[in-house]
Formats: structure tokens, sequence, C-alpha cells
């Protein structure tokens, strides 16, 4: 697949992003972005084009969730993120791809970013429900609270070592069938 260089109508981060030919963007429910990880807009670009593919698709109802989820998994790699195959050469700027794929029945978001440390997740509560009155912070892990949103709004949450290095963190909207169709059997999406 060409590819082509994005210089009008997004943010700095994105400038120097490559992203498929429109029209297959377009014609499929596929939207894929590269952005540099340090760039101060990339989580603010990151959201902006998720939320936009959601609605050209008639998935607004997930739009808060799918953007508090991409904020949290590109904001992860933002702080996190050490290029593993390309630390040592000089000059080069980690990068950030967000992928977003629907099909009748799931919407996947998929962040892909240089390094290949797994993501944490909080293991549980320090102390236990007894110190909370006295010291609430006891129940608030250091790392973690980010993918524990993503794991509460999301309908799956998992992550893959790519095979050069680097890894991708996947979440999966379930649309109940049909795009556009809540989640659940009643008719109505869950709330965080």
């Amino acid at each position: 697949m060409a590819t082509g260089k994005i210089t009008q109508g997004l943010l700095p981060a994105a400038e120097a992003g490559f992203v498929g030919p429109a029209g297959v963007a377009a014609a499929s429910r596929f939207r894929a972005l590269t952005l540099f990880a340090y760039a101060e807009d990339t989580p603010q670009a990151a959201r902006r084009i998720a939320v936009e593919a959601l609605r050209s698709w008639d998935l607004g109802d997930l739009a808060d969730d799918v953007e508090l989820c991409v904020s949290e998994l590109v904001g992860n790699v933002v702080l996190h993120v050490i290029a593993d195959r390309y630390s040592m050469e000089p000059g080069h700027r980690p990068v950030i791809t967000l992928t977003l794929r629907s099909w009748p029945r799931w919407l996947f978001v998929d962040v892909a970013d240089e390094d290949s440390d797994p993501p944490t997740l909080p293991l549980g509560d320090g102390f236990g429900p007894d110190l909370a009155e006295d010291l609430p912070e006891a129940l608030l892990p250091d790392h973690g609270r980010g993918l524990h949103i993503v794991r509460t709004l999301a309908d799956g949450l998992w992550w893959t070592p790519d095979e050069g290095g680097g890894k991708s963190v996947f979440c999966r909207f379930d649309l109940g069938g049909s795009v556009g169709a809540p989640s659940t059997a009643t008719g109505e999406r869950r709330s965080a």
C-alpha cells in the first residue's frame, strides 16, 4: 500500500505522519496515523483522529469512551516509551501509530510504539480498605491507572510484541452485531 505524507489540515505532530491513501481509508472502516511520540500535540492529534473517524462511521456514541482510551494509551507512550532498536541512533524521534478498525460487531483501537516493555496494570490494593479513610492515597497505585481506565471502558484490552521490537496495545469495543448498535442487550451503552 502506498503511503503519503500528511501536510495539511492536521496538527504539527501529524505533519510527519504517514497514512494509507484517503480513498482506502474512507471506503473501509480503517484509519491510521503515525505521530512523533514527543511532539506537544501528539495526544491531541490522536484524540482528534479517533473522534473524527467514529463520527464519520456513525459511531459517535462511542466517541467519549474511545477518546479517553486513546488519550490514556497514547499518554502512556509519551510518558514511558524507550525506542528499543533506535535508542542509540542520533536524531531518532520515536513514533506512535494509532490505528482504528471497525467491523460490524467490533471496533478495535491499536496504539503501537517502539518500546518492547510490556504495559503494566495495577496489581491490586497496596493496603486494606480499612486504611482508606485515614490514607486514601494508599488505594491508588503509582502506575497503571490509565490502563485500568481503558480496561473499564473497553470490552477487551491486550498487548502484543512486534517482531522487530516495540509493541501494540489493543482495546476492543463491542458494537452489538451491527455498526452503531449499542453494546448491551438492553440497548444502552454501559456506563463507566
